[in-house]
């Protein structure tokens, strides 16, 4: 009998990260008008790769939550329901959650970001279901720890599943931010409750922690002075987001876009919360740098929060433009995990691979 897989995507997850809106809640119309491009298929399409040549079969909503990536991946699938309105929105993922839950699949795989967990996470505890879920990261921010590090990971857990590997299975948490506070730079995260999801550390996220800013202020200054001494003439910096970037530019006087992504030239700010496509007209043909951190946590350099980073933009500059900052303790806090990029692109993934530098203090 083929191993029952549940699919669910949000075809609108991630739309706003490209154009720097922070999020895609309620701002789809917005976001294509930027000239966003939706990515959720794509990444869904990604992550059924590693399930190509194994004895499965898809249950899934028509269209653009399932159907089309089930049909350009080639597996074997049926369609069991379609979204009431379009686009679809997140009464279409509630209602898709609670047919698969019902149906009685093996997992369900679903495309998105926070907001999507949360969608999941309120079908299911509404009839009580045990239904072991995947996340195919795909939204801007993913808090959550349901997700895969990413897509590709979140086919080959499942794969695991299938196959009979050993993996257990655990309650991990769904959490989710404010998106209008995020979008004025302010995080607040909150707790919704817990999904079941295979536990297998090599392929799944964990929860984001909190950086210990106030902990680690010093480092954080000594980190800055380090990087803006060695600041050069007529180099374009892009600044990345998060508290240990914050640092750089409040050592050089300037206003910061916590998380947004800014560019520095000669120490003046010529560009605030730039957009994918801003950053590839500021680089082009211009000596450029970048600074970035690491989600405290999970270990994500790329491919969480900032999207504006985009797969063009990283091949542009390459990894040795390309400089991670960030203090022990926070590189502690990985538990020896490593730093972790979910850039879109797989085949740059696979070509980041490898050890970098990370500057932890002054020198």
């Amino acid at each position: 009998m083929s191993f029952r897989i549940g699919l669910i995507v949000n075809p609108l997850a991630g739309l706003g990260g490209s154009v720097a809106l922070k999020g895609s809640d309620n701002i789809a119309k917005e976001a294509l008008a930027k000239g966003a491009q939706p990515q959720a298929n794509k990444r869904c399409l990604a992550a059924l790769q590693p399930l190509l040549e194994l004895d499965v079969e898809l249950f899934t909503y028509a269209g653009d939550m399932g159907e089309q990536c089930a049909l350009e991946a080639g597996i074997k699938h049926q369609v069991i329901g379609a979204a009431k309105q379009h686009p679809s929105d997140y009464t279409d993922t509630m209602n898709a959650a609670l047919q698969l839950a019902t149906l009685g699949v093996d997992v369900i795989m679903f495309a998105g970001g926070d907001g999507t967990a949360r969608d999941m996470l309120t079908a299911l505890e509404s009839i009580d279901s045990q239904v072991p879920v995947v996340g195919i990261p795909a939204g801007v921010k993913i808090h959550s720890a349901v997700y895969g590090i990413n897509p590709k990971a979140a086919g080959q857990v499942v794969a695991k599943l299938i196959t009979g590997q050993l993996v257990s299975l655990r309650s991990h948490e769904v959490r989710d931010i404010d998106e209008q506070a995020f979008r004025q730079g302010q995080v607040k995260a909150r707790y919704f409750g817990e999904l079941l999801v295979p536990e297998e550390h090599q392929y799944m996220q964990a929860t984001k922690s909190s950086s210990g800013k106030e902990d680690e202020q010093l480092v954080l200054l000594d980190i800055a002075d380090w990087v803006v001494e060695n600041m050069a003439d007529d180099v374009r910096y892009i600044m990345g987001s998060g508290s240990t970037v914050a640092a750089i530019m409040e050592r050089l006087g300037l206003a910061n876009t916590l998380l947004g992504v800014d560019v520095v030239e000669n120490g003046e700010l010529i560009a605030a919360d730039a957009t994918a496509e801003q950053l590839m007209q500021l680089t082009q043909g211009q000596h450029c740098e970048m600074y970035i951190t690491l989600i405290g946590g999970q270990g994500h350099i790329f491919g969480r929060g900032n999207q504006q980073l985009s797969p063009a933009l990283i091949r542009r500059l390459g990894m040795h433009n390309i400089h991670v900052v960030a203090t022990k303790t926070k590189l502690n806090a990985l538990h020896g995990k490593p730093l972790l990029v979910d850039t879109g692109d797989g085949e740059l993934d696979d070509a980041l691979t490898g050890v970098v530098p990370v500057l932890c203090g002054y020198n």
